[in-house]
Order: structure tokens, then sequence, then C-alpha cells
């Protein structure tokens, strides 16, 4: 909307506001509402049961861990509060807001993604940095209509575009191209700003680069992106998947690019040194570096995301970082004052952003405040890289989160109870594999097409 007065307080010509929340798993939630109800309600929020935060992706409340004091009770309500900077024409007659949650007492909801994303970059701010982000998005679409593809199980389906599976191939079916293009018509129409598309390296993959911001709205327009991309793929009669391997195809990414300033500039930028990391940016590794692997499970949330670990398949495979490395975890990009940054490979399509940025960030501000340094750059092929030399990324989520649960720093820097819910929602997910499927851990299970094709 043109104006905050216009899209606050008249809501002229909207009959109706959708309020925005992303649960741990990254799927868009949502309520739509009258204006009337809108407007009476907006400063405290609107209420909703704690279970929007936990309640798996097949509708299943997530048990077996402790559960913090905003869950005691039989689903006590938290609220869903509008930042009134996210508010947009959705549609004609309709608007939508990006909520956070809050406590029925007024204080933020510390598992809360969105939260935990503002309550870092906070913490950039008190010691003077801001912090720029983008996100690189990755998707399959395929011919089949959502209908078909749920009654097939998500299975045998025809990628959109025909069979070229290298990347950049402008020798696609018009039917490729009349997706980007309605998806970047979307785009445009909600002035989410985007930098390109491309054909990606599997079958129907496609991939769509969002334009810098902070990090917090960075987070907030691959959410809304995602969002346009569905509904596009719905109404063009095809359906899409952000799983990060759905078949025997290339996997899916997520990549993170991150810049750090302050008010001279992008401190990851050396004059002195243009072709080197600079030494905040090697402090910002160090600290990344000693909590990677930690990391790991925000990257890669899902039974399948372990799937995408293969060697030459384009993912990192190992826990290393190298300048201009692009077989690394974390790469650095030199590019002078204004683009020079770090791409974090690791996260899947399948990853929440706010979740994945977050970690990273904490991880990298930690290195930050205790000037850490990290190991030495990889320079090398890191795939197939020997264990020795090159430690390798978690195989599997189990491994990944106990990685975590053993890591201080992220608990430091973003909270016990951060960590240990998230800790619980992941051993749910394990555990739920392993006890609802019969199952072949070299393939791809229907479990798991059926539980992330749609929602993941």
């Amino acid at each position: 909307m043109s104006s905050e007065t216009s899209a606050t307080d008249e809501l002229t010509d909207v009959r109706s506001v959708r309020i925005e929340m992303t649960n741990h798993d990254g799927a868009l939630l949502g309520k739509s509402l009258s204006p009337t109800k809108y407007l009476s309600a907006r400063d405290k929020g609107f209420t909703v049961a704690d279970l929007v935060l936990g309640l798996d992706l097949t509708n299943h409340a997530q048990l077996g861990f402790g559960f913090p004091a905003w869950r005691e009770g039989f689903m006590p309500d938290l609220f869903a509060r509008p930042d009134l900077e996210t508010l947009v024409e959705w549609k004609p007659g309709q608007a939508s807001v990006i909520c956070d949650f809050w406590t029925a007492d007024g204080d933020p909801v510390e598992a809360d993604p969105r939260q935990a994303l503002k309550r870092i970059a906070a913490a950039y701010a008190d010691r003077g940095y801001t912090v720029t982000a983008s996100v690189e998005i990755e998707a399959t679409v395929f011919r089949e209509s959502i209908d078909e593809a749920r009654a097939k199980q998500y299975q045998d389906l025809t990628p959109l575009g025909g069979n070229a599976g290298a990347a950049l191939i402008l020798a696609k079916s018009p039917d490729f191209t009349e997706y980007a293009e309605a998806v970047v018509a979307r785009l445009d129409e909600l002035g989410i700003p985007w930098e390109a598309w491309s054909d990606e390296a599997a079958s129907g993959q496609i991939e769509f680069n969002l334009a810098p911001d902070d990090a917090v709205t960075a987070a907030d327009l691959w959410a809304r992106t995602r969002q346009v991309m569905r509904e596009v793929a719905y109404s063009l009669g095809r359906s899409i998947t952000f799983m990060s391997k759905w078949s025997t195809e290339y996997g899916q990414g997520s990549h993170l690019n991150v810049s750090v300033c302050d008010e001279n500039g992008n401190v990851f930028f050396d004059s002195a040194n243009p072709q080197q990391p600079s030494a905040t940016m090697l402090h910002f590794l160090g600290g990344v570096m000693g909590s990677l692997k930690a990391c790991t499970s925000f990257a890669l949330p899902t039974i399948t995301s372990y799937r995408r670990l293969i060697d030459l398949e384009g993912p990192p495979t190992t826990l290393t970082w190298g300048v201009g490395n692009k077989s690394c975890a974390v790469r650095a990009v030199m590019a002078g004052p204004g683009a020079t940054r770090l791409e974090y490979r690791l996260p899947s399509a399948d990853s929440n952003t706010y979740l994945a940025l977050a970690t990273f960030l904490a991880a990298g501000l930690a290195g930050i405040d205790s000037k850490a340094m990290p190991p030495p750059a990889y320079e090398l092929m890191a795939w197939a890289a020997p264990d020795e030399v090159a430690p390798r990324v978690p195989a599997d989520l189990y491994s990944a989160v106990a990685a975590l649960a053993d890591d201080t720093v992220l608990r430091e820097y973003l909270g016990e109870e951060f960590v240990d819910y998230w800790v619980g929602t992941r051993r749910w997910e394990w555990l739920t594999f392993h006890t609802e499927t019969d199952r072949n851990d070299d393939q791809i299970s229907v479990w798991e097409s059926n539980r992330y094709f749609e929602l993941a």
C-alpha cells in the first residue's frame, strides 16, 4: 500500500487482512480478518493457539521434550502481533501483514523464528553494525497440477520445461518460461526486489535470486517469494516443491549471502588487501567455523535434507571455508567494497531462512566478539576430501542435533529456550520417521514426500 495511513488506518478498498507467521519448519501460516477486527486488535495482537509453534507438518503435536512456559497447560493463547512495516496489498481487496509471536504477558516468544533473527540483528546494532543479506531460492516445478500430484503421492511427476538438466539451459519448453515470467510479474506487483532467475541444474528446477536487504527483511522476502511461487504454480495448473531432494535428481539449496557494515562501510572488505578477507571477516569466520557443525540442523532441518549431501553434486559436504571456493560450506566472495560477502552454501531449500540466518549470524557475532580465528582457507576441492583433512557435515539429522545440544555459543547468543525447543522439534522429526514408516534408508520414502512435498 502506498502509505501507512491508508494501509493501517483506512484500509481503503480492503475486504480482508491476512496475518502471516512462520513456524519452525518454514511453513507460512495465517488467518484472514475483517478490516474492523484487524484494526481493533492490531496493537495487542491476535490470539492463536500455541500449537502453531507445536505441530509438525502432518498436524501432530510435537511431544517428548520439556515445554517452555508458553506451552504449559492446554493450548494457551499466543498473540500474533503485526509488524506494520510489512503491510502490503497482496491482491485487490486483500492486505497481508507479517507477525511476530508474543506471550499473553507481553513478552516475545524466544523460540519464534522471526523474533530470534530480530534479536541477533539487534545485537549487531548494539555493536554499531548493520547486516545485509540476500537469499537464493531453488525449487522444482512440475507439469502436473497439485491435485494430480497428491493423487500420485508426489511420485513419478513430470518436471516442467523438458528433460534438459544442465544449468542455465535456454532450450526449455515455453511452459517453463511462462511460469517464471508469471512469478516475476507477481513479485513486481508486490514490490519484492529480485535480481535474476534461471534454470538450475536439475530438470524442472528454477532459481530466483532476491536483492539484498537488512537481515529480517531479507527473510520476510524469502517467505513471501516462496508463497508467490506456490500460488503462481497452482494458478497455472502446476505443482511445485521446495524439498531438498524430491528424487534422484540434483538436490535443492537456499544459499544465504551476508555482509556486515559499520559507519565506514563494509567491514568484510579490506581496501589494503581487497582479494583477501579483512580481519573482521576472519573473526566472523572464526566464530562460524567454531559452531558450523552445531548450526547444521538449522541449515538441514528435515530427514530428506541429508540426502542432498552427495559429493560433486553441488552442495557442500565438508565443514570448510574458502576464498571463492564453491565446494566449501562457506565461501568468501571478494568483490569490492559494495559486494564483498560470505556465502553460506549449506542451507537446503527446505530450511527456514529466519533460523538458518539467525544461527549463522549468531556464530559470526560470537567470533567478532572474541576475535576468534578460523582454520586456514581450504584451497582444494572440498568434495570427497578425507575426514582427517576436512571434517564432514553431519550425515543425518540425529547427529546434527547432537552437535547443537553440545554447543554453548548459540545458547549464549540466541537463548536456552530457543536452542532447547528446536532440539526437541528435530528429535521429534527423527523419531516419527523411524516409527511411522517401513523404510529403505537409501531411497526417498513416500513418507518423506507426503510430509515435505507441499509444506517444507
